[in-house]
């Protein structure tokens, strides 16, 4: 496989800039943005959905747009759209078709006592991974390259980069032992007070330490939908406080599943000589998250659930949709990477034009 070239540049500290449009929805919502303040031109009506893919490229990075005014915004752009009503009724017709594609592709959720006994199940088999898996933590440990674990950093700088920040959404709509654990959990997250021990600053430190850019949402451009769709639904289950209960679980499969992955993502980078700061931020959740594991499991859930047990399904949403959209992902990488290709949709540094392939890089 061909090596993929990145830029090395001083990471930036000031918003990021605006990603390129995919197709016609983003194209809209990135034209109304940069056409000045809210009332320049009118927010992209909901008709502008049409026939988009929910999981699609389009549809995919014109929410992720929409959400990020929610968080560092984009560079000249008036953060006065962030409450444009207009471009919130846009956003929420694309959440309503993410969601309902989501529940689509998950088995029927089950109510009452059930729901918890399959919660239970969901979490315990979250714990107990099979003896055949072979995930892409295995794959790089085991046979990656070089150019393909850094190609697997730049898919998780999109949310690593703001690590723990989607889930914040959900504290001032917990109470109780809940509300108090799960601030512990995003405490350790936001380094214990110590702005150096930020997970979001060590992970740039990682970018750096293998050659890449640490700027915020630097490579929105160079992956795909189904690398965005991993983010997005935290935004989608954290700005919404009927699915304060999916957002939770989100965040408990998330920590879960973090540890055992981690261990083999620094035994990958100690295999291919990867540099201190990449082994560091890995290492630092080796050990973090199995305890958050159990925070998030007993404490937190179990707390929230007892105040609020019409919250299962809920919760079990959240794991479900965590575990669909993953693997969705680990399937990408792992076919790319297989057929001896680059699973991002170009060389990050290069620009892709509206509705550019998905998988071959488009030149400047």
């Amino acid at each position: 496989m061909d090596a993929v070239r990145y830029p090395s540049t001083v990471p930036r500290t000031t918003e990021p800039v605006l990603p390129a449009a995919r197709g016609p929805l983003s194209r809209a919502v990135l034209g109304a943005l940069t056409a000045g303040p809210p009332g320049t031109s009118p927010a992209p009506a909901a008709g502008a959905l049409e026939d988009a893919d929910p999981y699609g490229e389009d549809l995919q990075l014109a929410l992720h747009v929409c959400y990020e005014l929610h968080y560092r915004g984009f560079a000249g752009v008036d953060p006065g759209w962030e409450w444009d009503p207009g471009l919130l009724g846009l956003r929420g017709a694309m959440e309503r078709a993410f969601g309902a594609a989501i529940r689509a592709d998950l088995p029927p959720g089950p109510e009452g006592g059930e729901a918890r006994d399959a919660l239970d199940r969901e979490l315990e088999g979250l714990l107990c991974e099979p003896r055949d898996a072979r995930g892409v933590s295995y794959f790089l440990r085991d046979e990656g390259t070089w150019e393909q674990l850094r190609e697997f950093f730049v898919h998780r700088s999109v949310y690593q980069l703001k690590e723990a920040d989607p889930q914040a959404w959900v504290i001032p709509r917990l109470t109780g032992q809940a509300k108090a654990s799960l601030v512990a959990v995003e405490y350790d997250e936001f380094g214990g007070g110590r702005g150096e021990r930020v997970h979001a600053r060590l992970y740039a430190d990682l970018l750096r330490g293998a050659g890449l850019d640490a700027s915020y949402g630097h490579y929105v451009d160079a992956v795909p939908a189904v690398t965005l769709a991993t983010v997005n639904v935290m935004s989608w289950m954290g700005l919404h406080r009927e699915l304060r209960g999916a957002l939770v679980g989100h965040f408990a499969a998330a920590e879960i599943g973090t540890s055992p992955s981690a261990r083999r993502t620094v035994e990958a980078i100690d295999r291919l000589g990867g540099a201190a700061a990449c082994r560091h931020f890995y290492a630092e959740h080796i050990e973090a998250d199995a305890v958050h594991e159990q925070v998030m499991r007993h404490d937190v859930i179990g707390d929230l659930l007892a105040r609020e047990p019409g919250l299962t399904a809920d919760v079990l949403l959240g794991v479900r949709a965590t575990a669909l959209l993953e693997g969705r992902l680990e399937e990408h990488l792992l076919n790319a990477w297989r057929a001896g290709r680059t699973s991002l949709r170009l060389e990050p540094g290069q620009h892709c034009p509206p509705d550019g392939p998905l998988h071959s890089p488009c030149p400047d």
